[in-house]
């Protein structure tokens, strides 16, 4: 089981290295997380975008990129279009964000003709060290997926659930995460969702994990709060996966984390083809290197 970023860093290094697609290279917080992953041995870097603007880059921040295979491209869609056919054909098992806007990206990954669409819903995952909690979080979604219904928020969880059990979580707990306990169908429906999703799952709607909720924050992570307040079950407490009700919640919670604690963090989208790398330009370069390893222990 995975329950850092250095036994994430381990599981990488044990396994063959992957090829990494950065789509737009002409970055420079990009460009460096995946300069430094190369040094670290864990990645093959692929650079799409204007050849002289990668190389002058590269030289004024002196990167080491002599070794990398760069693909010249011009503009947003051109680069968007060869990084994503690139992975089409295999040639690389990651997809990683540079200077192109995510729109544009995630257009062309979406492209139902010529994109990495998988199966399901993409959704957003982030991966959580702390201190304060005695294994690694998982927490959806604070990036893609706006006011999931019903459905997507089961997904969501199917997406989580397949991340947690890759690095070795046998059974995830799954919390879904509300103000209160109890359900208040008026005033908060994210505590009906929460209810529901709970019985899918004891149902067999929703496979491979345990799912309660609704649960508060404190809740789901914190054994003495459940005892306090009355709450059983086996995922109180001992969380693994937090569903957040919106990307509202999850992504105030998820700058809160980054910005008021000694938490490590990464993300990954999930449900296409490849895992894909995005990056936020406030991201700490800490957190793009182990969004890159999170991205390739999952491809």
């Amino acid at each position: 089981m995975i329950r850092s970023f250095a036994d994430l860093e381990r599981l990488v290094r044990q396994g063959a290295r992957k090829r990494l697609v950065l789509a737009m290279a002409e970055e420079e917080d990009g460009l460096k997380a995946a300069v430094a992953a190369a040094a670290q041995g864990v990645v093959e870097p692929v650079l799409i975008g204007n050849e002289e603007h990668v190389r002058e880059l590269a030289g004024r921040e002196r990167l080491g990129i002599a070794n990398f295979r760069l693909v010249h491209a011009e503009g947003e869609k051109e680069c968007a279009a060869r990084a994503v056919e690139l992975l089409r054909a295999g040639e690389a098992e990651v997809l990683m964000k540079g200077r192109i806007p995510t729109s544009t990206l995630m257009k062309a990954v979406l492209d139902s003709g010529n994109g990495l669409k998988g199966q399901g819903l993409l959704s957003h995952l982030t991966l959580i060290e702390s201190p304060a909690y005695p294994k690694l979080l998982f927490m959806s979604d604070p990036g893609l997926n706006i006011a999931p219904d019903l459905i997507a928020k089961a997904a969501i969880i199917e997406n989580a659930v397949r991340a947690a059990r890759k690095l070795g979580v046998a059974r995830p707990k799954v919390a879904v995460v509300a103000a209160v306990e109890k359900i208040n169908s008026g005033a908060m429906p994210a505590t009906v969702d929460a209810a529901v999703l709970a019985k899918m799952a004891e149902r067999g709607q929703i496979l491979d994990c345990l799912v309660d909720g609704p649960l508060s924050l404190d809740s789901a992570l914190s054994a003495r709060s459940c005892e306090v307040k009355g709450i059983g079950g086996e995922v109180g407490g001992d969380a693994d996966i937090l569903l957040m009700p919106d990307i509202e919640a999850a992504n105030v919670f998820y700058k809160a984390v980054a910005f008021f604690s000694d938490a490590r963090m990464a993300g990954v989208v999930l449900g296409a083809r490849v895992p894909i790398v995005l990056p936020s330009r406030a991201d700490s370069d800490a957190t793009k290197y182990y969004s890159i390893l999170a991205a390739i222990a999952l491809a």
